[in-house]
């Protein structure tokens, strides 16, 4: 019965630990990892003891996140052109598109790679316990805990890392809409390699970043500005993926593309947009470690 009871427990809390996983790591791979490891740790713990399993198991997932962490960032170091969060695809796109539209809202708002990346430049208690407080709704006293420290000095964390995220600009939903309005300007862009109708939706700052993580050919650079973005655009994906497939798809939370070629798929593409609905951020998914399990959906909260 305990087995039953305690394997009952783990999965009703498994979406919440791989959503609080993979938005501290910025990886499927790793957060599934991190979240086995868990499971196992729970299998082995004397349960009876445990009066509260979701923040057991909380407790030891972030802890092991924080772990994983410190190799990460050293192997992020040497790592070969910009880096960018392991894309996943939502359970499905009923599930954003039916959801309520406060769910759709605050889980499309934590999933994007802006937010993600915003995540990023946080230290790892800071990501901790702002995830922990703003996202997954946990009160302070808990926060403390499950991070081993006073709660006036979680307090402090989430308020800096708050302050960050704010400045950002990374938790607004752009308008559906506004989405399909730029990625049939992107897909017309792709197949014909006219820009005319994307140049009206760009920022003054977009910019565009491309992960090939040294397996692939890729950008090693940020390409900044409406100009330099679309001539990339133009006159480098135009020449090599107009003989290809985009296909649309919820990535991170909102619409972007799976780039199929001869059937395998070579590339995501997301986007981030400002307040105002106009594109920022261009990301270019092509490191093929990244790429391995994009088309199993990720089922975490």
């Amino acid at each position: 019965m305990q087995t039953r009871d305690g394997l009952a427990a783990f999965e009703q809390a498994r979406p919440g630990l791989l959503g609080l996983a993979y938005r501290i790591l910025g990886s499927r791979t790793d957060a599934e990892d991190a979240v086995q490891d868990t499971f196992l740790k729970w299998q082995a713990n004397d349960r009876g003891g445990v009066d509260n399993p979701g923040a057991w198991l909380t407790t030891v997932c972030t802890r092991h996140c924080l772990d994983l962490l410190r190799s990460a960032d050293r192997a992020r170091v040497e790592y070969v052109g910009p880096w960018l969060p392991e894309p996943v695809q939502t359970a499905n796109d009923d599930t954003i598109e039916h959801a309520t539209p406060e769910h759709a809202s605050a889980l499309a708002s934590s999933l994007t790679t802006a937010f993600l990346l915003a995540l990023q430049r946080l230290t790892p208690k800071e990501r901790a316990a702002y995830l922990l407080h703003e996202i997954f709704d946990m009160p302070y006293p808990e926060v403390a805990r499950t991070l081993d420290l006073q709660e006036p000095a979680c307090r402090q964390l989430v308020t800096r890392a708050r302050a960050h995220i704010e400045r950002a600009k990374v938790r607004h939903v752009t308008p559906r809409e506004r989405q399909r309005r730029l990625l049939a300007a992107f897909g017309t862009a792709i197949a014909t390699g006219s820009v005319d109708a994307l140049a009206g939706l760009l920022s003054d700052d977009v910019r565009l970043s491309a992960d090939g993580g040294g397996r692939v050919s890729a950008a090693r650079r940020v390409m900044h500005g409406p100009a330099e973005v679309l001539r990339f655009i133009q006159a480098g994906l135009h020449a090599w993926w107009a003989s290809g497939q985009l296909e649309e798809a919820t990535i991170n939370g909102n619409r972007g593309f799976l780039f199929r070629d001869g059937g395998d798929i070579n590339a995501t593409v997301s986007f981030a947009y400002d307040e105002a609905g106009l594109l920022t951020d261009v990301f270019i998914m092509r490191n093929p470690d990244k790429l391995a399990r994009i088309e199993t959906a990720l089922p975490l909260t």
